[in-house]
């Protein structure tokens, strides 16, 4: 829940944030610029509702994301071991710089373009399976599994050991408050799972990703020997000189991140932006008509009903002024995604797909240096699941009433826990 004023009935309840969060994010940004909340974890924050202000602070180098710039008990987030806390989403530079160059080269558009072919042809493979079924859950067993496999792949996982990624994300996205150990539990097989595979990786280097990034570990000044320092050329980008090498945390952070962060928002993104072309028959003729446009479609698809409706936290290093509003240093600032995406100072009539609008702008996949690594991927394999899904099924309709539709019981990732259709 929301509330500006303590003691005071909540200004936003939880349930509608899960359920359409758009008007209670009209009622916040039309109330201000920034409030002083109470999040759902009872600790008090700063939430940022407008466009303007929303993208200044994704790019101000004054918000930290480095939890040790909390104040001191102000922030309860997520307590994971280091092995798997040391990533992207916890560090500023010059750690980011460091470890984003590692990577950025196995997500640049063209290395992305060259997926294109697999891309489709897992998408066409998974709806071969479903398509004499007649109906399906789309969540289960086609927007979860094709990004998975996508990015399984690049990372180098063997599909012999592709586990139920979905559950430990969701124990970890929406712990249970019920089932406490639950979240342990996902903790534990998950540290299992990439100490395993990393070992396996270290003994049996292979054309992937992983092998890249764990010979970027191990080589001794910048110097690798035989395949496998041919293969890190290959993925990142080059040798790595000293001060680019990974602490054993930082390697199996980036594992765990690129795994997780590199499925879960597509999911999420195919998922959501199926319901919206279902829910509006007019823009999905058009896009139908014109299959050409999917591209920049997916953009407004973004905007209207993005994946992550808030930003990660992110900490003051110093005062500052954001909207008119001085936020000290060290509080919690949230940065308002889905507010923004509908602020009619930056879009035109917000809150109605079009998908002939320019989109550009839309921040569903970050501002400045924090920038999804994996945009273009994301973008790539939205674009190519809805052009096979529509290919594949001209009359896709929803099983269940769009009010039915049950989403994830989380205010930081909006999406589907199933998605019935028939076809």
């Amino acid at each position: 829940m929301f509330t500006t004023t303590p003691g005071q009935p909540p200004l936003v309840g939880h349930d509608e944030l899960i359920a359409d969060p758009y008007p209670a994010y009209a009622r916040l940004r039309e109330a201000g610029p920034v409030h002083r909340i109470t999040g759902t974890d009872g600790l008090p924050a700063w939430l940022v509702t407008r466009y303007d202000d929303v993208r200044r602070a994704l790019a101000d180098p004054r918000l930290s994301l480095d939890k040790r710039n909390a104040r001191p008990g102000g922030y309860r987030g997520l307590a994971l071991p280091p092995a798997l806390d040391a990533n992207l989403l916890n560090m500023d530079p010059p750690d980011h710089t460091r470890i984003r160059r590692l990577v950025s080269q196995a997500f640049t558009p063209r290395r992305v373009a060259a997926l294109r072919t697999p891309i489709r042809e897992t998408a066409d493979a998974l709806l071969d399976a479903i398509e004499p079924l007649g109906r399906a859950d789309l969540i289960a067993s086609y927007a979860a599994p094709l990004p998975i496999a996508v990015i399984c792949d690049l990372l180098g996982v063997p599909p012999h050991d592709r586990r139920d990624f979905r559950s430990w994300t969701d124990a970890l996205v929406a712990p249970d408050p019920a089932e406490p150990s639950r979240t342990k539990q996902a903790v534990g097989s998950m540290l299992a799972f990439f100490t395993r595979l990393i070992a396996d990786k270290r003994s049996n280097p292979a054309d992937d990703l992983l092998s890249a990034l764990i010979a970027v570990r191990d080589e001794e000044n910048g110097e690798a020997d035989g395949e496998a320092d041919g293969k890190a050329d290959s993925k990142v980008g080059g040798k790595a000189g000293g001060e680019d090498r990974l602490s054993e945390d930082e390697l199996m952070s980036l594992a765990f991140l690129i795994l997780f962060a590199g499925y879960e928002n597509t999911v999420h993104l195919i998922g959501n932006a199926t319901v919206a072309l279902l829910a509006h028959p007019d823009q999905l003729a058009a896009l139908r008509a014109d299959p050409g446009r999917l591209g920049s479609a997916v953009e407004e698809l973004a905007r209207y009903d993005g994946p992550a409706p808030l930003a990660i936290r992110r900490f003051p290093t110093e005062d500052l002024t954001i909207g008119g509003v001085t936020v000290p240093a060290g509080d919690t600032v949230l940065l308002g995604l889905a507010a923004a995406h509908r602020d009619p100072a930056r879009f035109t009539d917000p809150d109605r797909l079009d998908l002939g609008r320019d989109a550009t702008g839309h921040l569903a996949l970050g501002h400045g240096i924090h920038y999804c690594l994996g945009a273009p991927l994301a973008r790539l394999e939205t674009e190519i699941a809805l052009a096979a899904l529509l290919d594949r099924f001209p009359r896709l309709s929803l099983a269940v009433p769009a009010g039915e539709l049950r989403r994830r019981p989380a205010m930081r990732a909006r999406g589907l826990l199933a998605l019935p259709v028939t076809y």
